[in-house]
């Protein structure tokens, strides 16, 4: 396949938060508990589009000054720094001027990079980089694993982020396989149980079934599942046939509840 499962996928050794500012401070907790528990190091990555502007005294001339604007971003950004290196995690700030998206992907072909982690929003008015578009971007291009942290995400500090079900979303496509194996990787990891499940459309239900029972086509689900993967989890398998709600959105890529 095009597609080669790699070893840090399911356990990196460096991991980029795509982070705001101010910021999400439920994502950083998750980022720095997945730091924590792979022992990787934490990459907190902003990208500005906010530029600081000065005046010459002499000539009155109004320039960008990129330098001072990096270097603010920094300084908003090293409590968080500290606070992960307090925590045991090696930690670096990297802060670039330009389109989030953009500068998020050019620094995965600059740094060996296993996992993204970004949440959805911004929760203020300053440095928004992190908006609903700019998290699909990174999704549908990016080449590792892009872990999401959405608004309504359970704080899971009360457990100490422990993974306990790992929820895979799939279909009976070829790139279903990467998918299913990267989740099963992530299960035996965390010693966690693995749900595969396939939402059949009406519409689609014909061509889907074919003839076969939702129990035939269950099996096939986990027969994507690698047999040495099968014996270190345990795995449900789940076929329904429903009606997607309008504003959902299906991917084959790596999916991952805590």
């Amino acid at each position: 396949m095009a597609t080669v499962i790699k070893p840090g996928w399911s356990k990196p050794s460096t991991i980029l938060f795509a982070v705001e500012i101010p910021a999400n401070e439920k994502a950083f907790s998750f980022v720095l508990a997945q730091a924590n528990e792979f022992g990787a190091n934490l990459i907190l990555f902003h990208a500005y589009d906010t530029l600081v502007v000065a005046a010459s005294e002499t000539s009155g001339v109004r320039y960008y000054d990129y330098a001072a604007a990096a270097r603010t971003e920094v300084k908003h950004l090293e409590p968080l720094a500290q606070r992960a290196r307090e925590a045991g995690v090696q930690c670096e700030v990297v802060v670039r001027p330009g389109l989030a998206a953009d500068q998020i992907l050019a620094l995965l072909n600059e740094r060996e990079v296993d996992r993204i982690v970004m949440g959805t929003h911004s929760p203020g008015p300053i440095g928004k980089i992190l908006v609903g578009s700019v998290a699909e971007a990174v999704l549908r291009t990016s080449k590792v694993p892009v872990c999401i942290v959405g608004p309504e995400v359970v704080d899971g500090g009360y457990r100490s982020y422990a993974t306990r079900t790992v929820l895979c979303a799939v279909s009976m496509q070829e790139a279903s396989y990467v998918v299913v194996t990267f989740a099963a990787e992530l299960a035996a990891q965390h010693n966690a149980r693995l749900i595969l499940q396939h939402v059949i459309r009406p519409q689609e239900r014909a061509e889907v079934l074919a003839g076969r029972t939702v129990d035939q086509i269950e099996a096939d689900l986990l027969a994507l599942v690698p047999h040495e993967l099968q014996a270190r989890t345990t795995i449900r398998t789940i076929v329904v046939p429903a009606i997607l709600p309008k504003n959902c959105f299906i991917k084959a890529r790596p999916s991952r509840s805590t």
